[in-house]
């Protein structure tokens, strides 16, 4: 999620469980730097290894398992910068720090992108797929409680921000539930019975989904509209990734072989050539409209690579502007 509503969510708990008003602006503050601080696992990359960053963003820092840890190192900083001058003892600013660090990957795993959750037990990613990576009607609402809570000095106000968090959250899982029925009905009449399939939320909402199912060795791509009357964008499909068959030429103990495999694993194996370069590997998961293919990112391989050689990591966001044009269009 954007690091706006993982502060602010941080702050939510922090400031649920303040019982003194004249620590409220404390608390908050609190909670809102500890909600965000996983996310310095960004800084962890490598200029040689294109993937390390994808490999560690969402592992140990996010993992339930770290929530102690993580929330006693941010109560260290907070408590000996601000907290024994305002007051406050450790052990409240523990419990602020602990309880703004927890709601981090759990935010995270109700986005697409998968968070390590379970980590070191598992490197399974846990997407819930139930809010768009970043939702002004999710953010909105809940900063302007937050804000107010720490105003006021009230949790009558931290409480709103929670039930609004708890409700827009149910809402996510239902309109995925929804989304998904109808890929299904949708599956079954092409006389599809698919591998796979799920839904996602597109940019910034949860009214639009993506929907994307496995049949036959092909990815299927559509959009659908779950408003009170549904309503379906038919896309189109591609091939699911052949890396022997897409890369007869590539050495299978080579480096770009390896990565590929740690590329699969990040995108849960939703993995395709792009038609416009068959060097390039796209994640069929991400695109700006929720019914083409056309993905936000990739790797690209260099067939004169030696053995040793990464490959390189790419973005397109080209015609950005003509896309989210059209996605509104959709979308109303």
């Amino acid at each position: 999620m954007d690091p706006l509503s993982q502060g602010i969510l941080g702050a939510v708990a922090s400031q649920n469980v303040n019982r003194q008003k004249h620590l409220m602006p404390l608390a908050t503050a609190a909670g809102w730097l500890s909600g965000m601080a996983a996310d310095l696992d960004v800084l962890i990359r490598s200029d040689t290894d294109p993937l390390l960053s994808l490999e560690f963003h969402r592992q140990f820092t996010h993992s339930l398992f770290f929530i102690p840890f993580g929330g006693f190192i941010c109560a260290l900083l907070f408590y000996w910068i601000w907290g024994r001058r305002k007051g406050a003892g450790f052990g409240v600013v523990y419990l602020w720090c602990t309880l703004g660090y927890a709601t981090h990957g759990l935010l995270d795993a109700c986005t697409t992108y998968g968070t390590q959750l379970l980590w070191p037990l598992s490197n399974m990613r846990v997407a819930w797929n139930t809010v768009s990576i970043i939702d002004p009607l999710y953010t909105l609402p809940v900063l302007i409680f937050v804000v107010l809570a720490w105003l006021k000095k009230s949790r009558g106000f931290a409480v709103a921000a929670l039930i609004w968090v708890c409700v827009y959250t149910c809402l996510g899982i239902i309109q995925r539930e929804r989304a998904e029925q109808v890929g299904s009905q949708l599956a079954q009449s092409r006389g599809h019975e698919p591998v796979r399939l799920g839904a996602k939320p597109s940019f910034g909402n949860i009214l639009l989904w993506k929907v994307v199912y496995e049949y036959d060795g092909r990815y299927y791509v559509d959009a659908v509209r779950a408003g009170v009357v549904p309503l379906i964008f038919e896309g189109s499909s591609i091939k699911k990734l052949n890396v022997e068959k897409a890369f007869p030429w590539l050495n299978p103990q080579s480096q770009q072989a390896k990565d590929i495999e740690r590329f699969r694993w990040f995108s849960n194996d939703y993995l395709a050539v792009t038609p416009e370069d068959k060097n390039k590997i796209t994640d069929v998961r991400y695109s700006m409209l929720p019914h083409e293919i056309k993905g936000l990112w990739g790797i690209e391989l260099d067939p004169s690579a030696n053995n040793d050689t990464h490959i390189t990591r790419y973005t397109d966001r080209g015609e950005g502007r003509e896309r989210f044009t059209v996605l509104l269009d959709m979308l109303w």
